[in-house]
């Protein structure tokens, strides 16, 4: 573990020195800034045991002279507190390859016993982990841990025209894959709900298109909150033009709407991706996005929170050793409300009850366009048939708006990876709730 002091030199602002180790190996990296008539830019570096710190700051500082002549802005005092924190192993150790091909070789045979009419089925395992020693020039000295485990089933048919039909059962936890209940009772009650699926898609119809009313469960919520409304809460990203930027303090959903990006624990329990300490050794606090329909704040490193006036949040986060830290997400979510899932559907006398998402993307306008590919058509507040996979489209911020029903359901998810320039794992969750949106049609 290294720790440096500031760098004195008149026309260089030392940020930050990191070390890190894991399965990619030891890595410096640093921040450096380029100072000239009270302006700053910053340059960053990186590079593997064999070069010494003073070259990283040198080089640091070279990139931040060169970037210096696309215009430099104000010298800020960077906020943020210093941390002293180990993050404890979560959940048990790895498994074991033989044992685990058992219980997948099980789960095979278990979906082939239980599921009719199977073109074929895939099954697909993964863990992995996380490990950062972060050692910073304003006194930190942090271990990060983050490890995580998923699995994914894939059960696939054909409809009576003869078009190949999917549902996907993913499973994800805090942990190894030995944290993941692969039983067959568990297995057993899953499938079977699959299953159902799946033979509904066999007969399944085109959706209409337009604007309807839609019950969007967790899975579809929670890459709502996390593509279409915490991307442009990023302050990096407000600062680059996010229209969240001018809407702070503004109502900008229903008063049903809450949503925060939590840093490492949430009702008393700790989340899926948990973050005590950022990689800029800033101690990790939630981040309250939207308070009952307001917007009230973003997710922050120091530098944005300097510039914005505001807090750090410890959202600063990189992916691998070579990577500079970004302001990312961590565990974003929409709350859960008081209503039940079957009221919300109660409630709709047309429209469509949307369950599974395969993908999404949007911009910093909260435009959004996300893959549907299991739901089923409401009607007199009754579910009706299965409708063909679609897209759901619109802007976060009408929809959200929208809002007239929220659930009292909660559904984490940790499978994917957040692309930001880098890669990073992240959660997102939330409930079932009730808005409208643009549905795809034939």
């Amino acid at each position: 573990m290294i720790l440096l002091q500031s760098v004195n030199e008149a026309d260089c602002l030392d940020h930050q020195h990191r070390r890190t180790s894991g399965t990619t190996g030891r890595h410096h990296s640093r921040r450096s800034a380029y100072r000239a008539s009270g302006l700053v830019q910053w340059g960053f570096a990186a590079g593997a045991d064999g070069r010494a710190p003073e070259q990283l700051r040198d080089q640091a500082l070279r990139n931040a002279r060169a970037m210096a002549r696309f215009g430099a802005r104000p010298a800020l005092p960077l906020p943020g507190a210093a941390s002293q924190h180990r993050q404890a192993v979560a959940g048990r150790p790895a498994a074991r390859a033989a044992e685990l091909i058992d219980r997948l070789t099980a789960a095979h045979a278990l979906c082939l016993s239980q599921s009719e009419g199977l073109a074929s089925v895939r099954l697909f395992a993964s863990e992995e982990e996380h490990l950062k020693d972060v050692s910073t020039s304003h006194g930190s000295t942090v271990h990060n841990r983050i490890r995580r485990a998923m699995v994914y089933i894939a059960l696939t048919s054909t409809d009576d025209e003869g078009r190949p039909i999917e549902v996907l059962e993913r499973f994800s936890a805090k942990g190894s894959l030995d944290d993941i209940d692969l039983s067959t009772d568990a297995l057993r009650a899953r499938l079977a709900v699959a299953n159902g699926h799946l033979q509904a898609k066999r007969h399944a119809v085109a959706a209409r298109g337009g604007l309807h009313t839609v019950v969007m469960g967790p899975l579809l919520t929670g890459i709502l909150a996390h593509e279409a409304m915490g991307h442009p809460c990023e302050a990096d990203i407000v600062l680059g033009g996010s229209i969240a930027g001018d809407l702070l303090g503004q109502r900008i959903a229903s008063p049903l709407v809450s949503m925060v990006d939590v840093a490492h624990t949430w009702r008393g329990s700790e989340v899926m991706m948990p973050v005590y300490t950022d990689d800029e050794g800033t101690p990790a606090e939630d981040a309250v996005l939207i308070d009952r329909g307001v917007l009230k704040g973003f997710m922050h490193s120091r530098e944005t929170a300097a510039r914005l006036g505001m807090a750090p949040t410890g959202s600063a986060r990189a992916y691998g050793p070579g990577d500079e830290p970004l302001v990312r997400m961590r565990n974003t979510v929409i709350l859960p409300g008081e209503q039940t899932v079957q009221q919300l559907i109660e409630g709709v006398d047309e429209g469509y009850y949307l369950v599974a998402t395969a993908n999404g993307q949007a911009d910093t306008t909260t435009e959004f366009m996300f893959g549907v590919t299991l739901g089923y058509e409401i009607k007199d507040g009754r579910l009706g048939r299965a409708i063909r996979d679609t897209t759901l489209s619109g802007s976060a911020l009408k929809v959200l708006a929208s809002v007239d029903g929220v659930a009292d359901d909660l559904e984490w998810e940790a499978t994917g990876y957040c692309g930001k320039k880098q890669p990073m794992v992240v959660s997102s969750g939330g409930p079932t709730l009730r808005a409208k949106a643009q549905l795809g049609g034939a």
